[in-house]
């Protein structure tokens, strides 16, 4: 029996054609949505019931329609937090949507949403999982396997075309324990085309899970520095900004690779992800400051996504719709949809 051989990335000094088109979107939607919106909170642990994740509804066409009219290329929706819950139809776990207040498969509201729009889907995913009881128990024999039929449920084609994996919860473990080369491999056979990205990419590879190191910010990096989590297809490290001169070439076991940045921002202070009963309460991102920091990212052939995080009723909010719509008026980069226009017509001019 031959070993099939896995699937990597391939040294280069100039970008692929993947990640050409990614920088090509630059300009994009994060959603944080889930169970920590009904527990007001950031992060959770697992604990909180499925059942308190009662959205009055899911209106996943404001989300993607509001992220269409800023200009952007594609989203980035949460499908499963640190916390374990899964925001998908899935049998792996009863810690999802299906035993809980609202049973819609958000990944198919929002895949259905942006084939309507025109806009490009990209899937968060944390490797870590905090409500799993196998992944203290036997990770390597059971939550590994339990993660990976997870992943394929998400990228097998029942939501379409996944331009983007953006994996975070890196560092509980090292990449050699999550065996970062088979989950790139087994991504890529599913969606050849979609971008890879694991949160801290760039530092020391070592046996260390993978604490975040100062020297090794996106503002201080160096060309030719180290590769941490290791394959990946773009840098990631949220929610800090590039530089000007941001370096492409980052080297892994000797062998040199171009890899773009993906900046995330927020839209209001204190790096607020999910939405919560005091989020309205929490200033604003200085409009000139996200404009900048945007060009700025543009500039350097990198990419941006704002998070804009639905609320309790399933609907982002006014002040962050108002918010986004600025910085695109201010970039040059907002659409305008007349009320008489089909969107039908408009989805087919944007494919």
């Amino acid at each position: 029996m031959t070993t099939q051989e896995l699937i990597k990335p391939v040294p280069a000094l100039t970008p692929s054609a993947g990640q050409l088109a990614q920088m090509k979107r630059k300009f994009g939607m994060f959603l944080h949505f889930g169970v920590n919106t009904f527990g007001n909170t950031e992060w959770s642990d697992g604990s909180i019931p499925a059942k308190n994740y009662c959205p009055e509804g899911i209106d996943a066409e404001q989300w993607i329609r509001t992220a269409y009219e800023a200009g952007m290329n594609f989203v980035i929706l949460v499908t499963k937090h640190h916390d374990g819950f899964c925001l998908w139809d899935t049998d792996t776990t009863r810690y999802s949507v299906r035993y809980s207040g609202n049973p819609t498969d958000v990944v198919d509201r929002v895949s259905k949403a942006c084939a309507k729009y025109g806009v490009k889907l990209g899937l968060y995913y944390s490797l870590w999982d905090r409500s799993a009881r196998e992944y203290q128990k036997d990770f390597e024999n059971s939550y590994y396997p339990y993660m990976m039929k997870q992943l394929t449920e998400l990228l097998d084609g029942r939501y379409g075309e996944i331009v983007e994996l953006w994996l975070d919860g890196q560092w509980d473990k090292t990449r050699k324990q999550w065996k970062l080369d088979q989950i790139y491999d087994g991504v890529k056979r599913l969606q050849p085309n979609c971008q890879i990205g694991v949160n801290g990419t760039v530092g020391e590879d070592d046996d260390r899970a993978a604490i975040s190191e100062e020297r090794f910010l996106p503002a201080l990096c160096r060309e030719g520095d180290p590769l941490r989590m290791f394959p990946s297809d773009f840098r990631l490290w949220d929610p800090h900004p590039c530089r000007k001169g941001d370096p492409k070439i980052y080297t892994f076991q000797g062998e040199k690779y171009y890899l773009p940045f993906e900046m995330t921002i927020c839209s209001r202070e204190g790096f607020s992800w999910f939405y919560s009963d005091t989020y309205e309460e929490k200033p604003l991102m200085d409009t000139d400051q996200v404009v900048r920091d945007c060009r700025r990212t543009f500039e350097e052939n990198n990419i941006v996504v704002i998070n804009l995080p639905p609320d309790k009723r399933g609907r982002l909010t006014e002040g962050d719709i108002a918010h986004l719509q600025e910085i695109s008026e201010k970039l040059g980069l907002r659409r305008r949809i007349e009320g008489s226009e089909k969107i039908d017509d408009i989805a087919r001019r944007t494919r």
